[in-house]
C-alpha cells in the first residue's frame, strides 16, 4: 500500500512569466535552472538532439551499409517483435525505400517460437533468402554466439540496440548503442537508434527525400519512446514531443484507420492513445499470432491492405482479452481449492503462452495484495513466465535469492519475466516461498509517492489544462501530475460500463458536475471506500478527455484516503 506525502510548495521562482503551479511542477522535477526550464518546457528539434555520429560504431555502420548499397547486395532488417521494435523496423523499412534500394526485406521473429534475439536459425533462413547483411533493431547487443553463426556463412552484421552491454560485445561491422562509447544521452529506445542510423544514411547517400522530409518516420519513434518507456528527458523528450505532432497529422493509412477503428480523433492523440490503444495492438500480434500483422500496419501504404490488417490486429486484441479473462477464471477456480493462499502465488500451465501470463498476474497480485509468479511453455518447450509484486515485495529480490530454480530471470521490483529449469517447474514455488520468509522485511520496497500539489475542484479549469500541456508529454522520467483534493464529498458513487467494471465519482463545484473515473476498478478497491455525502481526500490526475468527439475536463482516480 503506498504512502503519499504531500507537497511543501516552492517559494522560489524558476520562470517568472509561468504560472505559480508550473514553477512548482518543474521544482518537483528538479529542475530549478531557468535554462534548464525553458529547455523543458520548449524541445527544439534542431537544437536539443545530437549528432547520430557521435553513437558508438555509426560510422562503420554507415560504410557498410553504403558499399552494400553500391554492390546492390540483399540487406535482412531483422527487429524485435514488440513495441519499439517493430516501429523500429518501419522506419528502416521507409528509409531503404527512400534509398531506392529495392534489395531488402523484414524479418522480425515469432515470439513464440523463436524467442527474442538474433537465434542461429533465423540466421540460417536469412542466409536462404540470399541476405549478405543483416542489421538489428533492439537486438543483438547480447547475441554474441549468433552474430559468430552469421559470420561463418559470410554474412555481416550490424546492430543496432539499446539493450546493456554484457562483457563481451558480439564480432559485428558495428555495435551501434549508447550505452557504449561517449554518446551524450544513453537512454534511447531501440526505434531512436534506427532513426538515428537513416539520418546519417541520409547524409552520406542520394535519396529522394527532400529536406526534413525524414520528419515523417518520427511518428514511429514516439510510439517507441513512450511505449518502450524510456525516460522522457533530454532527447527522448524531443522524440516523444515531435513524435506526437507528426502521428496527429501522419498519413499512414493502418494507423489512421486504427485510430478510427477505436474511435480516438488523431488530431488529439496523445501518450495515453499510445499507451492504452495503439501499443497492446502491435504487440497482441506478437502474442497472439506474426509480429508482422502489425509491421503491415504501420508500414502498408495500400488502404486496402492496411485496413485488412488492422481488422486482424482487432480481432488479435479481442482474442488476447478473451484467453487472459480464461485464463484468470481457471485462476480463481484453482485458488478457490487453497485453503491458505500462500505469501507468495506461484501457479502455471504448460497449455498458457508465456506471452499472455503477465497480465493476469497483475491481476491476481491486485486482488491478493502478495507477489503473483504465473508460467506457460513457448512453441519450443521452455517454461517461461512473468511476476508482479503485490504488498510491496520486490519480485526482483525474490528471484535473486532463489535463483539456483532459474535458467534467466530478471525486471524491476514491481513486474519482471523468469525462465524455470523443468526439473524445478513444480517446486519452484517452493524455493520463493523459503526466500520469502528468510528474506521479511528486506524483500518489502516502500512506495513512496509525492503529491505534486494540492488543488480545489473549482481549479480544475482549461487554464490548468493550458499549464500541465506545457509539461507534457507524460512518462517514464516525467510523471503525469498527481494532485490532491482535500475534504471533498462525491454527490454521486456509481459503477459504469458494459459490466459495471468502472467507477465513476460526481462532484458538484461552484459552477458545474466533474467527473472522476477508474477504469477496471470498484469503490472498495481505494484505501477509503467512497461514500455519498461523506468527506475524503482525493487524489487524482486532470485530463482532457476527447472520447467519441465530445471534450470533457475529468478526474482520472488514483486513490481515496
Amino acid at each position: 500500500m503506498p504512502t503519499y506525502r504531500f507537497p511543501t510548495p516552492e517559494s522560489s521562482i524558476i520562470l517568472p512569466g509561468e504560472s505559480s503551479l508550473i514553477n512548482q511542477l518543474l521544482h518537483g522535477r528538479n529542475i530549478t535552472e531557468s535554462a534548464v526550464a525553458e529547455k523543458f518546457l520548449s524541445p527544439n528539434y534542431d537544437l536539443h538532439r545530437h549528432d547520430p555520429f557521435l553513437l558508438h560504431d555509426m560510422d562503420k555502420a554507415v560504410e557498410r551499409i553504403v558499399a552494400a548499397i553500391e554492390a546492390k547486395e540483399t540487406i535482412a532488417i531483422f527487429s524485435d517483435y514488440d513495441c519499439d521494435g517493430i516501429p523500429g523496423a518501419v522506419i528502416l523499412h521507409d528509409c531503404f525505400k527512400a534509398l531506392n534500394h529495392e534489395h531488402f526485406f523484414n524479418y522480425i521473429p515469432h515470439r513464440h517460437f523463436e524467442g527474442f534475439g538474433l537465434s542461429t536459425s533465423a540466421i540460417d533462413t536469412i542466409k536462404e533468402r540470399g541476405a549478405t547483411l543483416i542489421i538489428t533493431i533492439d537486438c543483438g547487443t547480447g547475441d554474441v554466439e549468433a552474430v559468430a553463426h552469421a559470420n561463418t556463412l559470410g554474412i555481416d552484421v550490424i546492430v543496432t540496440d539499446h539493450h546493456e552491454p554484457g562483457a563481451a560485445l558480439p564480432g559485428a561491422v558495428a555495435v551501434v548503442n549508447p550505452k557504449l562509447g561517449s554518446y551524450p544521452f544513453t537512454e534511447l529506445c531501440g526505434a531512436a537508434v534506427a532513426f538515428k542510423l537513416a539520418e546519417a544514411l541520409l547524409t552520406k547517400t542520394n535519396h529522394s527525400l527532400s529536406p526534413g522530409q525524414e520528419k515523417w518516420w518520427l511518428d514511429m519513434v514516439g510510439i517507441a519512446t513512450i511505449a518502450d518507456m524510456v525516460p522522457l528527458i533530454d532527447e527522448n523528450r524531443v522524440f516523444a514531443h515531435y513524435g506526437l505532432q507528426v502521428l496527429r497529422k501522419s498519413r499512414r493509412p493502418g494507423l489512421q484507420q486504427l485510430l478510427k477503428k477505436n474511435r480516438i480523433d488523431q488530431r488529439y492523440l496523445t501518450e495515453d492513445d499510445i499507451g492504452f490503444t495503439i501499443g497492446p495492438r502491435i504487440n497482441a500480434a506478437s502474442r497472439m499470432d506474426t509480429p508482422e500483422d502489425a509491421f503491415f500496419v504501420l508500414a502498408s501504404q495500400d488502404v486496402a491492405e492496411a485496413s485488412a490488417k488492422v481488422n486482424h490486429l482487432e480481432n488479435l486484441n479481442k482474442e488476447r482479452k478473451t484467453m487472459v479473462a480464461q485464463m484468470t477464471k481457471e485462476l480463481h477456480k484453482r485458488l478457490e481449492t487453497i485453503p491458505d493462499i500462500p505469501d507468495v502465488l506461484v501457479l502455471g500451465n504448460p497449455s498458457w503462452r508465456p506471452s499472455l501470463v503477465g497480465l493476469a498476474a497483475n491481476k491476481l497480485a491486485e486482488e491478493h495484495n502478495r507477489p503473483v509468479f504465473l508460467w506457460g511453455r513457448d512453441g519450443n518447450g521452455a517454461y517461461k513466465g512473468s511476476c508482479r509484486s503485490g504488498g510491496g515485495v520486490s519480485v526482483v529480490k525474490l528471484m535473486e535469492a532463489a535463483s539456483d530454480v532459474f535458467l534467466e530471470h530478471g525486471g524491476h521490483h514491481f513486474s519482471g519475466g523468469f525462465s524455470v529449469k523443468e526439473e524445478h517447474i513444480f517446486t519452484f514455488s517452493e524455493a520463493l516461498l523459503a526466500a520469502s520468509i528468510a528474506l521479511g522485511n528486506e524483500a518489502v520496497i516502500n512506495e513512496d509517492i509525492t503529491i505534486d500539489a494540492e488543488l480545489t475542484l473549482d481549479g480544475v479549469t482549461s487554464e490548468l489544462l493550458r499549464d500541465l500541456a506545457k509539461l507534457a508529454p507524460y512518462g517514464t522520467g516525467n510523471h503525469k501530475p498527481l494532485f490532491a483534493f482535500r475534504s471533498v464529498i462525491p454527490a454521486s458513487v456509481e459503477q459504469f460500463g458494459k459490466g459495471k467494471e468502472h467507477v465513476k465519482l460526481i462532484y458538484q463545484t461552484s459552477r458545474r458536475s466533474l467527473e472522476a473515473i477508474a477504469f477496471f476498478a470498484t469503490a472498495t478497491q481505494f484505501q477509503t471506500e467512497p461514500k455519498l455525502s461523506v468527506p475524503h481526500t482525493l487524489l487524482a490526475h486532470v485530463e482532457n478527455s476527447f472520447f467519441m468527439g465530445r471534450q470533457q475536463i475529468r478526474l482520472r482516480i488514483v486513490d481515496i484516503i
